[in-house]
């Protein structure tokens, strides 16, 4: 199964695959594309970013156009759902769905929500109409498309929300913790300290720390951390960069800083890591 609709107006692109064709992979290791994978049937083991990730049966994970991903092509009881930013923008339309910083940019890792029974009945319903709007070619098929996409993205936020370390947190709260997370995607290559980001969210540091332990128990600054770590493992793992070049563009002052950053959250430094893993991806 491999159903695409491009949008000739827009350049827009939706895929809802089923990993059964062997150019997968390849589309996958784009950074263009969102990526929900849903482990639909059998448990599935992916490589997010140069780390294995097993996901379970009735689980689905979220990826951004950064996140690099290999699967192993004709895979069996998986699906995914691929969109561009062309299709539909997270940040332009974020008063729609409110899933910007928390199902997408939301943390160092790609986020993973649990169907129970009733859950997954409510997305096959959602996947077989999916499908049937795939294989109707009308002038309104990208419209339906689109409004089934919101509708999916939707019900994982509702999902994600109830599985919050208090559910009940208030929804101006969450919001905070939000813009907070959107906040780290856009400036933490340059801003590494939590009173940058209270500053602009014009808030106390304790505040956001405090909020966090609500959310999920996380400091703010470990998100911060976690996402510069992300992106050093990256540039490492993915490009020819020099230790040095990668430090600058993380915004530390020399490559020394950037090693005992990267030790003390890795226990190795930057040369070893890449010398260990490099030849693995």
């Amino acid at each position: 199964m491999n159903y695409r609709y491009n949008s000739f107006h827009t350049n827009g692109l939706f895929v809802l695959t089923d990993f059964n064709c062997a150019t997968l992979e390849e589309r996958l290791d784009t950074r263009m594309y969102y990526k929900i994978i849903w482990a639909k049937e059998t448990d599935v083991l992916l490589e997010i970013d140069g780390y294995q990730q097993r996901l379970k049966k009735s689980q689905i994970i979220f990826c951004t156009p950064v996140n690099n991903i290999t699967i192993t092509p004709y895979t069996k009881g998986v699906v995914s759902f691929i969109f561009n930013r062309e299709f539909y923008c997270i940040r332009d339309h974020d008063a729609e769905v409110s899933c910007n910083g928390l199902l997408f940019f939301g943390s160092s890792s790609a986020p993973i929500i649990t169907l129970d029974k009733k859950e997954q009945e409510s997305f096959n319903l959602l996947f077989l109409i999916l499908k049937e709007e795939f294989e109707t070619k009308d002038q309104i098929q990208g419209e339906m498309l689109l409004v089934l996409l919101k509708r999916l993205l939707i019900k994982s936020t509702r999902l994600i929300k109830n599985h919050l370390v208090q559910p009940l947190i208030k929804n101006e709260q969450l919001d905070l913790i939000r813009q907070f997370n959107v906040l780290v995607e856009m400036h933490f290559k340059t801003k590494h300290k939590v009173i940058d980001y209270a500053e602009l969210l014009h808030k106390s540091p304790k505040t956001l720390s405090n909020l966090f332990l609500k959310y999920n128990n996380k400091t703010p600054l470990k998100v911060i951390g976690e996402r510069i770590c992300l992106e050093a493992q990256r540039l490492l793992l993915f490009s020819t960069k020099s230790i040095l070049d990668i430090s600058l563009e993380l915004g530390f002052s020399d490559s020394s800083h950037f090693s005992k950053f990267f030790k003390k959250h890795y226990q190795e430094t930057p040369v070893s890591y890449r010398n260990t893993h490099q030849g693995k991806n």
